[in-house]
């Protein structure tokens, strides 16, 4: 690392005013602080941090996304030996490598794209490059089914990238989740390649591994059955430990919990944002239940889909979330509620965990506003009681 070091040293007069490589300073920049942490820091207001703050952060999430990542990408592989009868005769690298063949063009086409966009912006606009599409480039790939083109991801990830995030001024600055931007645009505008029983299995072979399934082949998520009006298939314990068709790295509920010790130990997750989304989803649930408006448990709605994943790495975003200690429980709650009120009330959106969370970004500065304002209003009635 020295010698590279030394080495970027070497070159950086060429990148800096009057250098012959000066145009493509933030290109360098950003590859400069990628590799090493850059020596200082940032002040705002009364609150300092030193330079590593960001670079930490979402070195962490990505951490944390990892066993679900690893998982995801096992499921992939079961999933298809399981449609052709092969389970049995496969071995646990021969399902894991299929599913990595069939995740890693995700992650790069993704990786690609959005990078690439950021390079550019941070070049046109002669700003630094952030690290905040590290974790974004982590996420779309794992929230859509392996049947998702890459063509259409390359374009979702783009348009996210452009309309949820440089628009806003960047990372820090956007109001949406960018990463469910991306699963929403390709949900309203590819719900072919993203709903029904067609896209969440992988059905053809990849260097030798795999299996080729038969033309037509579907295999519908719990939710999706349920949205059908058909009995789940599914075990309690399929649906916690995650051998369930779905979305690349929302299925195992074991892999996501790791990822929110992880979250929660280094502190960068709030507890209350996750927990409030646990207990909003659960009490709604547990009322359409008593209805008998809902064919399963309400603890099963807390295992299916994308609910856990969103409320540990979705609802959590320090960005667009609420950010009043307060203001956590209100999002979190309303963020489960209507999770569970989308999919139950409406049955052409079994999931409902993007759309909360995206309807919750929109109204966590109102919320913030109402807790602030509370407290001044409260401060205020106080200072007038001690005159």
């Amino acid at each position: 690392m020295k010698a590279l070091r030394n080495y970027l040293d070497k070159i950086k007069p060429n990148f800096e005013e009057g250098g012959k490589l000066h145009a493509f300073r933030s290109i360098f920049d950003g590859m400069d602080t990628f590799l090493f942490v850059p020596n200082s820091t940032a002040k705002s207001g009364v609150s300092i941090h030193d330079a590593i703050d960001s670079k930490r952060i979402m070195s962490f999430v990505v951490i944390a996304l990892i066993p679900a990542l690893l998982f995801g990408m096992y499921n992939i592989g079961y999933q298809n030996y399981m449609a052709a009868g092969t389970l049995a005769s496969a071995s646990f690298f021969e399902i894991f490598f299929y599913g990595f063949l069939a995740v890693l063009p995700k992650i790069l086409v993704s990786y690609i794209v959005g990078l690439g966009i950021e390079f550019a912006w941070a070049q046109w606009k002669g700003e630094e490059i952030q690290e905040g599409f590290l974790v974004s480039g982590m996420l779309i790939p794992m929230i859509v089914p392996v049947g998702c083109p890459l063509w259409i991801l390359a374009i979702a990830t783009a348009f996210a990238v452009i309309f949820a995030k440089e628009i806003f001024g960047g990372t820090g600055m956007n109001i949406f989740n960018v990463a469910l931007v991306t699963r929403a645009f390709l949900f309203f505008s590819y719900p072919q390649k993203m709903s029904g029983d067609g896209v969440w299995v992988a059905t053809d072979q990849i260097f030798g591994l795999g299996n080729t399934l038969p033309d037509g082949f579907t295999a519908a998520t719990p939710l999706g059955q349920i949205g059908a009006g058909q009995e789940v298939q599914a075990s309690l314990c399929d649906m916690i430990t995650g051998f369930i068709p779905g979305s690349i790295g929302e299925t195992s509920v074991i892999a996501i919990a790791i990822g929110a010790v992880i979250l929660l130990w280094t502190g960068i997750a709030s507890w209350k944002t996750m927990l409030s989304v646990f207990v909003g989803g659960g009490v709604v649930a547990a009322l359409f239940e008593a209805g008998g408006m809902t064919p399963i448990h309400w603890y099963e709605h807390l295992v299916l889909g994308g609910f856990a994943f969103g409320a540990v790495f979705m609802a959590t975003d320090p960005v667009t979330s609420a950010r009043t200690e307060c203001g956590k429980w209100f999002y979190g709650f309303l963020i489960g509620a209507m999770a569970v009120i989308i999919r139950v009330m409406n049955p052409g959106y079994p999931e409902g965990m993007m759309l909360a969370i995206l309807l919750m970004n929109m109204f966590a500065p109102l919320i913030d506003y109402c807790v602030v304002q509370r407290n001044i209003s409260k401060r205020a009635k106080r200072a007038q009681l001690n005159k």
